[in-house]
């Protein structure tokens, strides 16, 4: 049986990272405790056939296993996506909801998708945060950190900052696992 999963992408992040050429950075730092749901994989599989092909490595992860595919199997994961998908996307409000069935930490960047995992008290991380993560444990230095944010923003990522300060990297954690 795999490992329980500590957090769950939205497509945005696991994109940004993909579309960076740093998906071996996040699968570093999230190895066996990543995963994503059956709607993201399905976005991503759309944006690579509509022409992305920066999304290839990682759909060949995808199919590999990693991050791991989940889909709403309980009742109350069904309920909740019904719920939340009449105001956000499929991949957003299926990963909210396994989020807040599961206790995963769920990493999305977007603005109103942040908002809800807020109100229903789902720990949050997001592009920069996981960046910053990457600084912390010594993944990468601050300047690459930089450099990746940058390939990031090229590459079309609306980031909430152009760059990562040291003052961040001291002040700015991924929140704890919470049991629910």
């Amino acid at each position: 049986m795999p490992p329980m999963p500590d957090v769950i992408f939205d497509t945005m992040v696991i994109s940004n990272f993909a579309k960076a050429g740093q998906l071996a950075l996040l699968r570093k730092i999230y190895s066996a405790n990543a995963c994503c749901s059956g709607f993201v994989v399905a976005e991503v599989l759309r944006g690579w056939r509509q022409g992305h092909p920066d999304l290839e490595p990682l759909v060949q992860s995808l199919a590999d296993g990693w991050p791991q595919q989940l889909n709403l199997t309980t009742p109350a994961e069904r309920q909740l996506y019904m719920r939340i998908s009449v105001s956000l996307g499929d991949g957003e409000s299926s990963c909210l909801a396994l989020a807040a069935e599961r206790g995963y930490v769920f990493a999305c960047d977007d603005r109103l998708a942040r908002s809800e995992a807020a109100r229903l008290e789902i720990p949050l991380t997001g592009t920069v945060g996981i960046l910053i993560k990457a600084v912390r444990i010594g993944l990468i230095d601050l300047k690459k950190a930089n450099a990746v944010l940058k390939r990031m923003i090229d590459a079309g990522f609306y980031a909430p900052m152009q760059r990562i300060s040291k003052e961040m990297v001291g002040v700015i954690s991924e929140p704890a696992k919470t049991k629910r």
